[in-house]
């Protein structure tokens, strides 16, 4: 008897842990019950973020089950945690989302991940923590996603052109020299003592010494004119014989210096325009009153009686305006006529002494290497180290060479030259971005304007935000392979690929995104093809692309794998 109830009561405790693990168990959840948005994982403005949708399945949720649930980024080396969500059963007290036994339910979980390279290649997976009362139950963690689209951390600053401090080399330099002959009123004769004063004398050596000279050219212009007081008619004759006495001693003069240059000579009867210029310089009475007056009327007369009839400040323009404009002025137009580029280039390397700063900078611009360049540039800085130009565009150098430490130094010793040289605070910009200092970056920009490539900035920073549709706008016509990527990037997949063939010093990023570009339109020829030659010029791309989301339709294709072998 006493065995028959002691079996009895084995039975009972068996039978209740056995429901009690039933209603502990959990069986666990698959891919099946989550989807994470977007997919594949993307980076976007340096964050990885994800919108992941999860169904807990009808009697899956135990009334006494406590779940945190962790979303977790891992890749070769660690991993990266998102944010935690709380759920819990009926039975439970707490400050978890409740889920409903008999219904299940569906639930959202939203996190974002700081980006970081590694990321490149790795997965994203829910982690469980399940209790059932104080009983901790094991959930295995759930793959949800494989890769993260990494191609805008392929946006490169050091890739970038600095802005090159421009040269104002002229090879035509035009002059004009004038001098006046003074006239007394009402009348057209010559005098000595205005042919002898030292502003006609040397402008008389100039033209001979412009016509002597084997790089200049010079013409001649005689302008006579005549005050605009005294009536048209006599003005008109006076002013007519003032150009005929002056073109022929002009003519005499250049006769003696055996000076053979054209001379055009004209004549205007009554000055108005000298006239207005003259008093809007001056600080005669009444000044803004004879002004309005001429701006009233056109009629020649009708503007002599309304000035003379401010008698007040007639006088003063009779003995301070009217004089100056009784006169033949002679014009010297000079033009200088500069070295050739095959000049420049060769003085620049014989003898760089003799060359101005403008021809050295020119000379620089013509150079073909970039070590010519820059052996020029740092001559700039020797024999004019007062110009900010030479330190800025020598760093320009610098940093398309990738020393970016002395690219900055020279920039920041431009400016301090210049006090704030747009070109150099725009490449400190560079310099910046370089250096993953976006914030600093932007506010060189700011001090950037009028130089062209700030557009180009502008672009950067917009599609390092995400906004990849302002950045293409930004860099516009600009072919260079960030643009390209920002193309990319606004999937507008047809310009990126016309920008990457312009591309003026094409390397293995170049190719690398006409690789993309081949992806995501589904080519495969154009994706092997530039992967080829992109792990040719960069070995260290071909494990990169193995690993790359963009390829991942095409690992298992032999052509894809052949092309990405070293």
């Amino acid at each position: 008897m006493f065995k028959k109830v002691c079996l009895s009561l084995l039975m009972c405790v068996l039978a209740v842990g056995l429901f009690t693990s039933c209603k502990t168990k959990l069986n666990p959840l698959t891919s099946q019950n989550i989807k994470a948005e977007p997919q594949p994982l993307e980076m976007v403005a340096g964050k990885v973020p994800v919108t992941i949708n999860a169904t807990f399945p009808q009697k899956w949720f135990n009334k006494k089950l406590t779940l945190v649930v962790t979303p977790v980024l891992r890749y070769d080396g660690g991993e990266a945690t998102g944010t935690s969500y709380t759920y819990q059963g009926e039975k439970v007290v707490g400050n978890g989302q409740t889920i409903s036994y008999e219904n299940g339910g569906n639930v959202v979980l939203k996190s974002t991940f700081d980006y970081i390279p590694a990321m490149h290649n790795s997965q994203l997976y829910l982690v469980f923590q399940a209790l059932v009362g104080k009983k901790e139950i094991a959930l295995p963690a759930v793959q949800i996603a494989d890769g993260v689209l990494s191609t805008a951390g392929l946006l490169n600053a050091g890739s970038e052109n600095a802005s090159i401090a421009p040269d104002k080399f002229q090879r035509i330099i035009q002059e004009a020299h004038d001098a006046n002959i003074l006239f007394l009123i009402q009348q057209a004769e010559l005098r000595a003592g205005e042919l002898k004063k030292g502003e006609v004398t040397q402008w008389k050596d100039i033209v001979s010494q412009a016509y002597s000279a084997s790089n200049q050219k010079v013409n001649v212009e005689i302008s006579s004119y005549a005050s605009p007081d005294g009536g048209y008619t006599l003005n008109e004759k006076l002013a007519e014989k003032r150009e005929g006495n002056t073109e022929k001693y002009l003519n005499s003069e250049l006769k003696k210096a055996n000076v053979d240059v054209p001379v055009n000579a004209r004549y205007t009867a009554q000055d108005w325009d000298g006239f207005k210029a003259l008093v809007e310089k001056s600080n005669i009475q009444d000044k803004d009153l004879i002004l309005r007056v001429l701006s009233m009327y056109s009629d020649s007369e009708q503007r002599e009686r309304e000035i003379k009839n401010i008698s007040a400040v007639y006088s003063n323009l009779a003995d301070e305006i009217l004089p100056q404009l009784r006169r033949s002025r002679l014009t010297a137009n000079v033009e200088i006529i500069g070295k050739s580029d095959e000049e420049i280039a060769v003085v620049a390397s014989s003898n760089p002494k003799s060359l101005t700063v403008e021809e050295l900078l020119y000379a620089a611009a013509l150079a073909k290497t970039t070590d010519a360049k820059g052996a020029i540039y740092q001559k700039v800085t020797e024999l004019y180290p007062k110009d900010a130009r030479g330190f800025n565009n020598l760093g320009a150098i610098e940093y398309a060479k990738g020393n970016i430490a002395k690219a900055e130094s020279l920039f920041n010793q431009a400016n301090s030259l210049a006090g704030n040289l747009p070109q150099a605070n725009l490449n400190l910009g560079w310099v910046a971005l370089a250096n993953n200092d976006a914030a600093k970056a932007e506010q060189y920009f700011g001090k950037a304007a009028g130089v062209p490539e700030l557009n180009n900035a502008v672009g950067y920073l917009a599609a390092q935000k995400g906004n990849y549709a302002q950045a293409a706008q930004s860099f516009g016509q600009a072919a260079t392979n960030n643009a390209a990527l920002a193309q990319i990037l606004n999937k507008d997949y047809n310009t990126a690929l016309k920008t990457l063939n312009a591309v003026a010093a094409p390397n293995a990023q170049t190719s690398y995104l006409k690789a993309i570009v081949g992806a995501r339109t589904n080519d495969l020829n154009t994706v092997t093809t530039n992967l080829k030659n992109a792990v040719k010029l960069d070995p260290s791309l071909a494990t990169y692309a193995l690993g790359d989301v963009e390829f991942a339709k095409f690992v298992a294709n032999a052509a894809f794998l052949s092309a990405v072998t070293k």
